[in-house]
């Protein structure tokens, strides 16, 4: 398969700009930079999330998990039926976004219009640069060529003519895959992809679709719209017409005009447990408080961004009166607008959370003295980032990230090149050893 890219029509002079979007998704990425760490557990089923005899789930883990059936979202219980010889660890978001930090920084010299939707998750447009960096497929294998040898990490890269099937392409090259797909090869590309591989149908969309006799993405590129919509509903109809005829179905869509930061997880099974989801919002808030204070950037408006199981979306914001100072806030304002969207039947496909309005630290809002209870709160949170990017996440972990005090490892190879910052506990094997984490709060993608 490949991507025109620049293309003359029309007569000589006649130049028409193609869109070319890239994916890059890094593979296994929890688990990845556990064995980057570690290398003892190289070419060991790693599995992170609780510890055996804990409730919770299995937030990521390793192919060489995968292979006894372990998958993300799964009991932990299960996992270790499953595979009692793996290693289970800790979820260590702060270490894990220290190293995303690093991969974004390298994606964004190729393009600014890079859009990261989460931690180990990101699309560039590179529309119009192939005079600048060559082919596109040239250029993929030059990203993943500089992403290993910086950070040691393996990524895919899926290219195509839009965002969609930009990320299905990266899906069907996993791991450690470069797939491109033309505009024109797109619909032929999806035909051929199994109906539960489609990304974003859940389990009730796909038992639907199964009690309706269809089974395949071909059988749904030969239906109309307006026939699925009688079916499924308007908005699961739209999707699905779309997506399967590699149109963008618009789920990851571009940062409105207004300057925005935000984060989204799609989950692997529709979920509507509250606590979880709870959780998850607060790891997101993370992620998004820490790379607001990395950009220099902040915002008096919260926003949340959730997609139930048949495909509607809804969305709401709120704007406070203050600046949003640290996590934990941008976490509670995140929670009242879960509660105004969501009663909690409903299960739950995709869930985000950002800050929008943006204003540059160094503004003449900023001015003001540092004197009430929020702004206070602020400074601390700018410390703890601060001294993380210099000491690692071992140097200070959040309480709100932690059930127990041995929750996160020192590292021990933060990159290749950099000097170790500790040493690593051997990982508990066995359900009455190592420490005992409460569940990983969502989970990556396959």
């Amino acid at each position: 398969m490949s991507v025109a890219g620049d293309r003359e029509v029309g007569g000589p002079g006649a130049l028409e700009i193609r869109p070319v979007f890239f994916h890059v998704d890094l593979d296994a990425f929890y688990a990845s930079v556990e064995q980057l760490d570690d290398p003892s557990l190289k070419g060991r089923p790693v599995i992170v999330g609780a510890a055996p005899g804990r409730r919770g789930v299995v937030s990521a883990c390793s192919y060489e998990a995968r292979r006894f059936g372990v998958h993300s979202a799964m009991p932990i219980s299960e996992a270790w039926r499953r595979c009692p010889q793996g290693a289970y660890l800790p979820v260590r978001m702060e270490r894990y976004l220290e190293v995303s930090r690093q991969v974004m920084e390298i994606l964004s010299g190729y393009t600014p219009s890079l859009q990261q939707i989460s931690v180990d998750e990101a699309f560039l447009d590179l529309t119009g640069t192939e005079r600048l960096f060559g082919p596109a497929r040239q250029t993929g294998a030059r990203i993943k060529a500089e992403v290993r040898e910086k950070t040691g990490l393996v990524i895919s890269v899926g290219i195509g003519p839009n965002r969609y099937v930009a990320k299905m392409a990266t899906n069907a090259g996993k791991p450690d895959g470069l797939v491109e797909v033309s505009r024109e090869e797109a619909r032929e590309f999806l035909a051929g992809i199994p109906l539960k591989d489609l990304w974003g149908i859940g389990e009730k969309t796909l038992a639907r679709l199964a009690e309706l006799a269809i089974t395949s993405v071909r059988q749904l590129q030969g239906m109309e719209k307006a026939d699925l919509s009688r079916l499924l509903g308007q908005g699961a109809a739209s999707f699905l017409s779309s997506a399967s005829r590699g149109d963008d179905p618009g789920i990851f869509s571009e940062e409105p005009r207004s300057r925005s930061l935000s984060t989204e997880v799609t989950f692997e099974r529709d979920r509507r447990d509250r606590g979880g989801l709870e959780r998850v919002l607060l790891e997101l808030s993370h992620q998004v408080m820490f790379r607001m204070i990395e950009g220099g950037w902040r915002s008096k408006t919260v926003s949340l961004k959730v997609r139930f199981h048949d495909f509607t979306t809804t969305s709401a914001q709120r704007t406070i009166r203050h600046w949003v100072s640290s996590a934990e806030e941008l976490h509670a304002v995140a929670l009242e607008l879960l509660a105004s969207r969501w009663t909690g039947a409903t299960p739950i496909r995709l869930i985000g959370v950002g800050c929008s309005n943006l204003t540059a630290a160094e503004s003449e809002d900023q001015m003001e003295l540092f004197t009430d209870r929020s702004s206070r709160k602020g400074k601390v949170e700018e410390a703890v980032f601060r001294l993380q990017q210099r000491m690692g996440e071992a140097a200070l972990t959040k309480a709100s990230l932690l059930t127990e005090k041995t929750r996160r490892t020192p590292n021990t190879n933060p990159l290749p090149g950099k000097p170790a910052r500790g040493t690593r506990k051997s990982p508990p094997t066995s359900p009455s050893a190592g420490p005992s984490p409460s569940p990983g709060p969502f989970s990556e993608e396959p």
